[in-house]
């Protein structure tokens, strides 16, 4: 019985959009065969022109940095015409499909792997950016099954999908009465992952924005009401921090199984993959200071990106040289939302940069500056420092936030200058990718100017003593503790001073505190 319902759910579904005349790409999954770790996918489209002759699957998807070639992973390809004659399509390169006569092509059929039990030579699919089918979930990313004709990339869209009755679903996308649910374009559907299956489910309210949470945990150990609970401080901090969400509606996914791999932002949501373990409220800090991170990204980039981002190119990967903004940034406001927000005490922040210069020093080559890494992300030798946007990149986007402070006296730091590009950009308009740097001065002073050519576009060494004094905190990069046989040497030593001067702990006040 709940297999005919939801596949009846399906057909009334693939009906109402067709009727609907505002989605030109109607996509039919079936999740009720789960059989061979594959998506059986369907597309029924009309109206493709000559210049629709090539379906694109996705070379990279936003925020991944890494090369995927989503083509890999399908098997058999067909288009057919109305009276189901198939349609001769051949294969060109990792990711595209000729369509041989598109003008007759009325539905495309189609199997894909998932990506997490699919072994592969080369370019492994991060967990959280991948996709996985078992009995009671599935984790569904839209740039892993989907992919559009040429120059359709912009077109609406819906997913119509068919799983068992009990199965919940958690995702930012909005859905109409029959279930089917429907993205602006392609891009939109791939901001928005999607998890169904055995789910728990919580929301909350702040200031206007409900937030949802949504978890799979495989043998129900942790909630979406233990994990709202964790995070719900961390929250109205940072709803704080960047004066009221920008958004009505957020959602957090959750999976929790048998590993560890991360997280990935969305505009509207963001998804966490990790390893299932006994759930205790102490233990919340961790995934809450990564949802933090993940939250901030409502601010940067979705309303605060480049035109290289605004409509992404999914066919080559092509890297902004704006990461700084897009993840350094974001790193530092997870800190310091929580700083601002009596979270995290000064000396845990210290704590962080300690912490973060230590893993600079110790995995990444002094060589690469934020640009380098950005520009060289898809390369092997970009991929091997990328990680560094977090640790070191959040120290430098500390600096620059001292360095406006000062400016300023104390009254416009790194967060008021974000929040009002937020404001002077939006979800809709793009900043000029080669202009930012030159904005971002215009809008501070001309000392910022230095600051990002020797700091971020360079790799010049960080004037840490020189700016951490500004707050009343003394910075050693080597200091021996103890003495004689206890002696050792602890590097990248930050202490508050006791000696500070009223100007230093005024700056400081600042610098920990939303103005």
């Amino acid at each position: 019985m709940k297999k005919l319902f939801t596949t009846s759910l399906m057909i009334v579904g693939v009906i109402l959009v067709s009727c609907g005349q505002k989605t030109t790409l109607n996509y039919s999954i079936n999740l009720n065969d789960r059989s061979n770790d594959e998506f059986k996918v369907t597309l029924d489209v009309k109206g493709l022109s000559e210049e629709n002759n090539i379906y694109q699957f996705a070379a990279t998807a936003p925020g991944t940095y890494q090369t995927m070639n989503i083509g890999r992973f399908v098997r058999d390809f067909k288009a057919y015409d109305k009276k189901g004659n198939e349609i001769e399509t051949k294969r060109k390169g990792d990711n595209q499909w000729v369509l041989t006569k598109p003008k007759k092509i009325d539905k495309i059929e189609y199997r894909i792997l998932e990506t997490w039990d699919t072994p592969v030579e080369e370019m492994e699919i991060y967990k959280m950016c991948g996709t996985s089918i078992e009995e009671d979930h599935v984790l569904f990313n839209a740039h892993c099954v989907i992919g559009y004709p040429q120059g359709m990339q912009s077109e609406p869209l819906s997913i119509a999908f068919t799983y068992p009755g009990e199965w919940q679903v958690g995702t930012a996308l909005s859905k109409n009465e029959e279930g089917v649910y429907t993205a602006k374009n392609f891009d939109h559907a791939v901001d928005s992952p999607i998890l169904l299956g055995r789910l728990s489910e919580a929301s909350a309210d702040f200031n206007g924005t409900k937030v949802e949470l949504y978890t799979y945990s495989k043998t129900d150990k942790i909630k979406s009401a233990d994990l709202l609970e964790s995070m719900s401080a961390m929250l109205q901090a940072a709803n704080e921090f960047v004066v009221d969400f920008p958004v009505d509606r957020y959602t957090f996914l959750f999976h929790f199984e048998d590993i560890t791999a991360g997280a990935w932002e969305h505009s509207y949501s963001s998804e966490y993959v990790y390893s299932e373990e006994e759930y205790a409220v102490d233990g919340g800090p961790k995934i809450t200071s990564t949802a933090a991170h993940e939250f901030f990204h409502i601010i940067t980039p979705l309303n605060i990106h480049s035109e290289i981002i605004q409509q992404f190119n999914f066919v080559t990967p092509t890297p902004s040289a704006h990461l700084w903004l897009y993840e350094s940034t974001t790193e530092w406001a997870s800190d310091m939302m929580q700083v601002r927000g009596g979270l995290m005490t000064i000396e845990e922040l210290l704590g962080q940069l300690n912490y973060k210069l230590s893993v600079d020093d110790y995995y990444f080559d002094s060589d690469y500056s934020l640009t380098k890494i950005a520009e060289t992300s898809f390369m092997e030798s970009g991929r091997k420092n990328y990680g560094n946007v977090y640790f070191k990149g959040a120290v430098i986007i500390n600096l620059l936030d001292i360095l406006l402070l000062e400016k300023s006296e104390g009254k416009r730091g790194m967060r008021e200058v974000v929040n009002e590009l937020s404001k002077k950009y939006g979800p809709e308009k793009a900043f000029p990718e080669d202009e930012f740097f030159d904005i971002f001065v215009d809008m501070t002073y001309p000392e910022v100017a230095d600051f990002f050519e020797n700091y971020v576009k360079n790799d010049e060494p960080l004037p840490l003593a020189e700016f951490y004094a500004k707050v009343g905190v003394s910075y050693s990069p080597e200091k021996t503790v103890g003495e004689g046989e206890e002696a050792k040497v602890e590097k990248f030593v930050f202490e508050l001073d006791e000696d500070a001067t009223k100007e230093q702990l005024a700056l400081r006040k600042a610098w920990t505190t939303n103005l």
